[in-house]
């Protein structure tokens, strides 16, 4: 159990070694807050699309908040708050799951979106990550609690299919 001693600093009674301090759990969150918000929103907007992806990110972090001794407990956060916001925000998916971009002239291909709505949510989530966002097969395979080669798996097989639909004959 936890004593406060001041607004910032805690005391826990621990059998094996006595008294430690530690952090306000407001300050630990915080601090958790900052690192974790843009993975896990870039992770969520890659399989879901802005809109949902945004919403999911947010729901997760709300639970994370309302649960935050069991979280900050926990040996991968990150992939137990990525399945917290698939769950939260399932049976929503009625809009598209890109907006179409307005700008006449796109700075990216025209078909991709279209091209990406025809993976599956895994591959989508592998290509948009690591080819878009910069991850590695290691920090998405963390992020979604798999192993590095299902990632590689996934991104092979949705870089294939995007190849095909969008008839790219090359890998330049």
């Amino acid at each position: 159990m936890a004593k406060r001693l001041s607004p910032l600093v805690y005391l826990d009674r621990t059998p094996d070694n006595g008294s430690r301090v530690t952090s306000n759990p407001e300050d630990e969150f915080a601090r958790f807050f900052e690192e974790t918000e843009p993975r896990l929103r870039r992770a969520l907007v890659a399989a879901y699309g802005a809109e949902r992806g945004r919403e999911a990110a947010a729901e997760a972090l709300a639970y994370a908040w309302e649960h935050w001794d069991a979280i900050r407990d926990m040996g991968h956060p990150l992939a137990y708050l990525y399945r917290v916001g698939q769950s939260r925000t399932r049976g929503r998916q009625s809009r598209p799951l890109f907006a179409r971009p307005s700008d006449p002239e796109p700075w990216f291909e025209p078909n991709l979106v279209a091209a990406l709505e025809e993976l599956t949510e895994a591959q989508r989530s592998a290509v948009v990550l690591v080819h878009g966002f910069a991850w590695t097969m290691k920090e998405v395979a963390e992020c979604a609690g798999i192993k590095v080669t299902t990632v590689q798996n996934h991104l092979e097989r949705g870089l294939r299919k995007l190849r095909a639909e969008l008839k790219v004959r090359s890998d330049v």
